[in-house]
């Protein structure tokens, strides 16, 4: 289904555009999740499940549990709480609600759709995909995982600084 197709990418580019123009860092994370279930469903509508399945898991999962886990060990105490309060106002959510209400709708039509056959299908296994990314990628998956630890750390040592520090022209 081509419109379907079409509806997918359009969702996914409004999604990435407001990631890129939001200025909370909440704000652009529901919207990055919103993008990326509609790539997701872009893999759905080409016929490609497991890929999408992988989209799902990988990164919309992966990226909110990584995200949540900093916050959590963080632990920025409850002028951070009141101020997630005033940014997760209805207005906040109510576009990646309606976008991600478009994809639900999608999915609900090419879930009960017959299939088509005119696509040729590659069937891709769960075996192959592990023997390619640790297999030749190997050294890559490796560099992302230091990568995102070091993220984690820097983050940890930037939240736990209690004194204010300024530069010495900035002082009074």
């Amino acid at each position: 289904m081509p419109i379907l197709f079409y509806l997918s990418s359009a969702v996914a580019i409004i999604a990435t555009i407001m990631v890129i123009t939001r200025y909370h860092p909440i704000h652009a994370l529901l919207y990055l999740v919103v993008s990326f279930l509609a790539i997701a469903m872009v893999f759905l509508s080409l016929g490609a499940p497991f890929a999408a399945a992988l989209e799902v898991i990988v990164y919309a999962g992966a990226i909110m549990v990584l995200f949540i886990f900093v916050v959590m060990m963080l632990n920025l105490g409850k002028e951070t709480a009141a101020q997630e309060k005033d940014w997760l106002r209805p207005a906040v959510w109510i576009g990646p609600g309606i976008l991600t209400l478009v994809l639900l709708m999608e999915m609900s039509i090419l879930l009960l759709a017959p299939p088509q056959r005119n696509v040729a299908i590659a069937v891709v296994t769960p075996r192959q995909v592990a023997l390619s990314l640790y297999g030749e990628y190997i050294i890559a998956v490796e560099l992302i995982g230091f990568l995102l630890t070091t993220g984690i750390v820097g983050a940890a040592h930037i939240g736990k600084q209690k004194k204010k520090s300024l530069h010495r022209f900035l002082q009074a």
